[in-house]
């Protein structure tokens, strides 16, 4: 075992105390890339001159005892659809590199270099992030730490491989229909999907409304810390909310005691594996034993995933609305499929699928009134092939994600966190939803849960 083993909270705690340097843990971290990146694909840039940098700075900061901020020192990678300073931004793409100057951070990325963490360099997405699987023209097939012939998830997949196998304790990743909480169920990993406004987002997704930020982690607690220094003010971002009224780190530790908590495990629609509606239905027992009152509850919406799809290709439509033909032929071409079927919506089919958005967060909200959290299968499948869009490999990624998109849709913060395995020993995902503006409330759920289990100190295979 290596500082790359450890937690976010556990490496500040040995800062602090002079027992761990982060120049050794930045050191660790760069180990476990070297050792694991070609078996995964997790990593696209690896600036290690400028991370050991960085380390010896925050060395002689704790040192002095003088911490610039909240995470100094602690190894952290970035999506590459997410402004660096210094780095290029590919976004998995050939032709869609980001025509911003290189001296420019986005949000959220500005506040974890101003919190004193050390950039590892940047991790792997599909192009332009536009699927629950991690693969792209540009820099191919990104895999999962406990099977490596299996895919990791999307569209973060490269965040989770990382922080899954030490390769950084923390990471930034993107979430407009799952992207952060498909991988992190895939990899045994925790995600959090924050209320849509909590942390800025610049440039703009293309993917308007539906595209959050969010932290991709070990734990609950790591979760919350990041989730803290991102959710910090940024003028660039008009949809930004006020700063929340205390930090999600002090709400994650108060438990869910007295809490009335929905358990659905298929939203009254969807077909789930047996392994995971077992994780599942044993995951939701844990919460009644902390104190919570768990009831079996649909939220009552049906599957959205026509409305979604509508808000989505049109996304994509506007993504490569820059691009000539012979630009859109280096793409993924299930990216162009999607995007040229967008450009076919009208304004009317638009408005059309806001309405039900408008209906969903309606009807979220009175379910809230009586729940104060619903609890679901993260995905309802382990993961698959590598390589693949779907487990036929046919079809679109939504065809497998009914959990997840329906939240974007509503805009309401939802978390994942490991459940349990397979027979085949592939991680299950505990998806923990709450009303809008309730992220101290969603992460006090997963810390608990993870207090409760063990599921999250499990080791990949790939480090066995």
């Amino acid at each position: 075992m290596t500082t790359a083993d450890l937690s976010a909270t556990e490496l500040l705690a040995g800062y602090e105390k002079g027992e761990i340097s982060p120049v050794q843990a930045t050191r660790d971290a760069l180990d476990r890339i070297e050792e694991h990146n070609a078996k995964v694909n997790a990593y696209t840039l690896v600036d290690a001159d400028s991370a050991l940098t960085s380390a010896r700075e925050s060395a002689e900061r704790w040192k002095a005892g003088k911490p610039v901020g909240p995470l100094d020192g602690v190894p952290t990678s970035i999506k590459d659809i997410l402004l660096t300073k210094g780095w290029p931004t590919t976004r998995g793409s050939w032709v869609a590199e980001a025509p911003e100057p290189y001296d420019v951070d986005g949000p959220p990325v500005a506040r974890v270099r101003e919190a004193g963490a050390v950039l590892l360099g940047k991790v792997t997405t599909p192009e332009y992030a536009w699927k629950g699987v991690t693969d792209s023209p540009r820099w191919g097939v990104t895999t999962n730490p406990w099977d490596a012939t299996k895919t990791a998830g999307g569209s973060s997949g490269g965040s989770s491989a990382a922080v899954g196998l030490g390769m950084g304790a923390l990471s930034l990743g993107t979430d407009a229909g799952g992207s952060v909480r498909i991988p992190a169920a895939f990899t045994g990993t925790v995600a959090h999907k924050s209320t849509y406004g909590r942390v800025a987002h610049h440039p703009g997704s293309p993917f308007g409304t539906l595209a959050h930020v969010g932290p991709m982690t070990r734990t609950a607690l790591d979760a919350a810390l990041l989730l803290d220094v991102i959710a910090g003010f940024d003028a660039r971002d008009p949809w930004l909310l006020d700063a929340p009224p205390r930090a999600f780190a002090e709400q994650a530790t108060e438990g869910v005691a007295g809490l009335r908590i929905a358990i659905s495990p298929t939203l009254g629609y969807v077909d789930v594996h047996p392994d995971v509606r077992s994780a599942f239905e044993t995951a939701a027992e844990v919460f009644a034993r902390l104190g919570a009152t768990v009831e079996r509850a649909d939220p009552g919406f049906a599957d959205c995933v026509e409305p979604f799809h509508v808000l989505w290709f049109a996304g994509a439509a506007k993504c490569l609305e820059p691009y000539s033909a012979e630009q859109r032929a280096r793409m993924d071409q299930a990216l162009v499929e999607i995007a040229e079927l967008g450009a076919t919506y009208s304004a009317t089919d638009f408005l059309g699928a806001m309405a039900v958005r408008n209906d969903m967060g309606s009807l979220m909200g009175g379910f809230h009134r009586e729940y104060d959290l619903l609890l679901t299968p993260t995905l309802p499948i382990p993961a698959f092939e590598g390589g693949l869009e779907t487990p036929s490999g046919s079809g679109r990624w939504t065809s497998w994600t009914p959990f997840t998109y329906p939240f974007n849709m509503t805009q309401q913060p939802a978390a994942s966190v490991p459940c349990g395995f397979t027979s085949d020993g592939l991680p299950v995902g505990l998806q923990i939803v709450g009303p809008r503006h309730a992220d101290g409330r969603v992460l006090a759920a997963a810390h608990a849960f993870e207090q409760a289990t063990e599921h999250h100190k499990a080791r990949p295979t790939l480090l066995r």
